[in-house]
């Protein structure tokens, strides 16, 4: 009979909690175990919880790695600790589920050690869910744009918010693309939000109709950048900065400086795996800090 593995008690600030598996091998490709799972989001918590905590988290679990199947957690288990709160956020049609408050380090251990290599975040704080604190562009590349191409019309983007006198920052999806987000933590509407990453994404249609779109048919990405302005939606989210990603290697949403977008619009690769992002915020700190503490106001909606 296979001796199965005793759970492991460990402290996380005032939280005790119980680790299993944690030799499980949940990246196969690179033999990166859970083990390392729950000690990159232990040692990443100082810069995430910023961007993560009073927020209403989506889990998407691989409890087999990153080779088998996955699925999406919006409902916080109920075997969740009792330290760790919850939220009503806007589930489904069908009205509003509890979702799982991840504003402590110790959650985030919690949710490492349920195989959640993916937080989702929406744009609103969970005690004000009509009102976004930021504006997202997601900006998802059609074959065989790549990073780079994303990279230029971040670039485009940015001059865009400069002229209407708006701060953005970026980081890189972990995946294929990126975002740049527009700090806001001001009352705005979620449909504002929208209505201005739209106007904008038609106005670099107008400059670079051979480079973007705006159009959801993913028949027409082809070799452009579909500039998603629809994840400003109240009950959309997107990858969380500094959230792993369930790819080959232990690849992270990391959060990158302009000058990185420029070096990455030329070519420089902009892929950072758990070890490279746990140097970067040693050496950088949050370089997404102004995500949480810039505020701004869009201009007002065009009537």
């Amino acid at each position: 009979m296979a001796h199965k593995e005793a759970p492991v008690v460990v402290s996380v600030g005032e939280r005790t909690l119980r680790l299993s598996n944690l030799d499980k091998v949940l990246y196969p490709d690179v033999g990166f175990t859970k083990s390392q799972v729950i000690d990159y989001y232990a040692r990443v918590a100082p810069v995430m919880l910023p961007h993560v905590s009073h927020r209403c988290i989506t889990l998407r679990r691989w409890p087999d790695g990153v080779d088998e199947q996955s699925f999406f957690e919006k409902r916080c288990p109920g075997h969740r600790p009792e330290w760790l709160g919850t939220a009503p956020g806007p589930g489904d049609r069908n009205g509003y589920i509890d979702y799982c408050r991840l504003d402590e380090a110790a959650a985030l251990v919690w949710t490492a050690n349920m195989a959640a290599l993916e937080l989702h975040s929406p744009m609103a704080r969970c005690d004000d869910l009509e009102s976004p604190s930021m504006v997202v562009f997601d900006l998802d590349p059609g074959e065989p744009a790549t990073l780079v191409e994303c990279c230029q019309v971040a670039l485009d983007l940015r001059g865009i918010l400069d002229a209407v006198g708006l701060t953005a920052v970026a980081k890189t999806s972990g995946s294929k693309g990126m975002q740049v987000y527009v700090p806001l933590n001001s009352p705005h509407t979620h449909q504002h939000a929208s209505s201005f990453a739209l106007a904008v994404g038609h106005m670099m249609v107008r400059l670079h109709p051979d480079k973007v779109l705006v159009e959801m048919r993913k028949s027409l990405r082809k070799g452009k950048v579909f500039i998603d302005w629809s994840q400003n939606s109240r009950h959309k989210t997107t990858i969380a900065p500094y959230s792993l990603r369930a790819r080959s290697h232990p690849m992270v949403s990391t959060p990158i400086d302009w000058d990185e977008v420029s070096d990455g619009a030329d070519g420089t690769s902009l892929r950072f795996d758990a070890d490279a992002v746990i140097d970067r915020v040693a050496r950088r700190g949050d370089l997404f800090a102004d995500a949480a503490e810039v505020v701004q106001v869009l201009p007002n909606p065009t009537r």
